[in-house]
């Protein structure tokens, strides 16, 4: 599954960049891309745990940056 979240408090694109090569290597994800300056992120991950990737794929940019965030609507 491959979907696109807004997301916030994502201060520079060294972080971003830090922040898209840690969950990369994450399990499940597939491939995942930061987009700081239209503030976006895309996630392609197994479709059995996608929400779950979700939630640890912001785990990790919390760790780079604890107020950013993925926007869920």
């Amino acid at each position: 599954m491959k979907r696109v979240f807004k997301i916030e408090d994502v201060d520079c694109a060294n972080c971003a960049a830090k922040m898209e090569r840690m969950a990369a290597k994450l399990d499940g994800v597939n491939k995942v891309s930061i987009n700081f300056m239209a503030q976006r992120i895309t996630i392609d991950a197994v479709d059995e745990r996608f929400n779950d990737v979700v939630d640890e794929i912001e785990k990790v940019m919390k760790k780079v940056d604890k107020e950013a965030h993925i926007i869920r609507k």
